[in-house]
């Protein structure tokens, strides 16, 4: 049973952000409620993913009233830094009243913050002092003021003693780097949350899992597939991570991401029969990721390919997938084409454009192109219209490794010694 330990100053937490489990000293509070599933996401990562929309309009089904939408946000969150910039890329005609009044709530905010702070400095202890540098690093963040979001937690963390306060304020960090696509921060930050787990006090198990899912979608946004699908399985039944994505979208990214990264036996036993996976995977997608990833491993091609674009559309449309859309499509194809392929010694192209209801030109000019990456141990014959399988075995595999790595080997010894006649 994991139990949950408050501040016991009562700090400030703003809209999408919650206290959560704290290994906290003895002498603080405990609390044992859990996250509540039905907590929203932060605004921040919404406003993100409808941002990611607006950049890339091909995506969006109505692209004017998103615009209206996403500006009314700016407005009435007085992010006054995000309006100019955000004018100038999305053609927006910039109201100078509006960009004033802005700036003018946002002074107005700071410096009553800033009272807050110099009143609990004078005259309270460094718990309130600690409440109040916080709440202003909150305010920065949620009105898209990076750098001085930055050095407000930086403030705070002087001041901050409890682990788990720390852990809860890199969160918020590494929230504010997905918002601003800040990817190489985002890996620093969670250098740092693993440090802090592993300091005295810091063995935090929710906090943890909560790390998982921010890792995994830190690799799955630099193509780590595997890595990302390790991670967002072994958060499954964990799951807690609501201020970065609905529990739906998170069984998307596992299973989008297990589709290319596992073994048929694997996506089986770890997804196909994930109770977890089952219990939403319906209303993903309209259904089309269950019945992608259920006729891949059921040799069902042609409902296969029927599933497929509809997934590959919800991919590209997808704010850390979109990058990787072609990735996706080569590699769940291989996948599906490989393990076709498997079941027989030699196949006619035809009855294989069959199997996926495709032409044969089309398997034809695929099964080409992955031939020549290495990616398929296939041959096509193209006099009689066969497809021939030849694979390796495991020690012409090894011994092609010896081969290229002694061959690369080779190259930098030679490269050294140009260097050393020099």
């Amino acid at each position: 049973e994991i139990c949950r330990v408050t501040d016991r100053a009562g700090g400030f937490v703003s809209s999408g952000h919650r206290d959560l489990i704290e290994m906290a000293p003895m002498d603080e509070e405990e609390d044992t409620k859990l996250p509540e599933e039905n907590q929203e996401v932060d605004p921040s990562i919404t406003l993100c993913h409808k941002i990611f929309l607006l950049s890339n309009p091909d995506l969006c089904d109505d692209v004017n009233a998103l615009g209206e939408e996403v500006k009314a946000f700016v407005i009435e969150r007085s992010m006054a830094t995000l309006y100019p910039p955000y004018c100038e890329k999305f053609g927006w005609m910039m109201d100078e009243k509006a960009a004033e009044d802005m700036r003018a709530r946002k002074e107005a905010r700071v410096a009553e913050l800033d009272a807050k702070i110099k009143d609990a400095e004078d005259n309270l202890g460094d718990s309130e002092v600690r409440d109040a540098l916080l709440a202003k690093a909150e305010f920065f963040a949620e009105v898209g003021d990076r750098e001085s979001a930055l050095a407000a937690f930086d403030a705070c963390e002087k001041k901050t003693v409890a682990i788990g306060q720390k852990m809860e304020m890199v969160f918020s960090v590494m929230r504010l780097c997905i918002f601003h696509d800040d990817w190489v921060a985002l890996e620093r930050q969670i250098a740092k949350l693993k440090d802090l787990l592993e300091q005295p006090g810091g063995a935090d198990w929710e906090r943890k899992n909560r790390l998982k899912v921010y890792e995994g979608v830190y690799k799955m946004a630099r193509r780590d597939f595997a890595g990302a699908t390790s991670l967002f399985l072994e958060s499954l039944s964990t799951f807690t991570t609501y201020e970065l994505m609905t529990y739906d979208e998170f069984v998307f990214y596992a299973v989008v991401c297990a589709v290319v990264s596992l073994k048929r036996t694997e996506l089986k036993a770890k997804v196909i029969d994930s109770p977890e996976v089952l219990a939403v995977i319906d209303n993903i997608a309209g259904g089309s990721v269950r019945d992608m990833v259920n006729s891949l491993h059921a040799c069902k091609y042609r409902e296969f390919m029927l599933a497929f674009p509809d997934v590959a559309d919800a991919v590209n449309k997808s704010t850390w997938l979109h990058a990787h859309h072609r990735y996706f499509l080569r590699e769940a194809r291989v996948a599906a084409y490989a393990q076709y392929l498997a079941s027989y010694k030699s196949v006619t192209v035809a009855s294989m454009a069959s199997s996926f209801c495709v032409s044969e030109e089309f398997i034809d000019a695929e099964l080409s192109n992955f031939i020549v990456e290495g990616r398929l141990n296939v041959r096509i014959d193209k006099v009689n219209g066969v497809l021939v399988t030849n694979r390796p075995d495991a020690k012409n595999a090894l011994y092609q490794s010896y081969i290229k790595e002694g061959d690369h080997l080779l190259n930098r010894i030679q490269k050294l010694s140009r260097v050393i006649d020099l």
